[in-house]
């Protein structure tokens, strides 16, 4: 899995599907599965469009997570909170936008070297698909799982994947 400059800004973070919490890879895990579902049932007729479609999608995503989470504590927590407690909620989860980015670039790279739009789609799917079983596999690794629950852990995972390369498959 690629992974990207470690920083501290939201958008810096290190891009990939599994995080350093269960927060962030929950997020990434996320975020792989919808942009996929996004470029899947996507009729745009650019690589651009598509692209565009599947940012749009994830930060409203991350949106309305980040503003359910901030609502859920201060309902929980019965106060209003600090702006550090927003801030906090407002930095954090953009792995759910940026663990698409392989996906995307795949897509992208794949269109401006000449590929028709149907066939990058399908193999920026295909990559979604492998980063889940990479995320499911790491998953059974760090949870301490034999050879087989991880293989298994893997394939679920990428089992998500799998059924968006079908539903674009089928769809179009």
């Amino acid at each position: 899995m690629w992974r990207g400059p470690r920083r501290h800004h939201p958008l810096g973070h290190r891009l990939r599907v599994t995080g350093p919490t269960e927060e962030s890879t929950t997020a990434g895990v996320y975020g792989v599965i919808i942009g996929a579902a996004v470029m899947a049932s996507s009729h745009a007729a650019s690589a651009g469009a598509v692209i565009a479609a599947v940012l749009v999608t994830l930060v409203v995503y991350w949106s309305a997570e980040r503003y359910a989470r901030i609502v859920a504590q201060r309902i929980h927590e019965r106060r209003r909170l600090h702006a550090r407690e927003v801030r906090l909620q407002l930095t954090t989860g953009w792995e759910i936008v940026t663990a698409s980015t392989l996906p995307a670039a795949v897509l992208v790279g794949l269109t401006a070297v000449g590929v028709a739009l149907r066939t990058a789609v399908i193999s920026a799917l295909v990559c979604s698909a492998l980063l889940l079983c990479v995320a499911g596999w790491e998953a059974g690794r760090h949870g301490q799982l034999t050879p087989l629950e991880r293989l298994v852990s893997a394939a679920v995972a990428g089992a998500f994947g799998v059924v968006m390369v079908l539903l674009k498959v089928t769809l179009h």
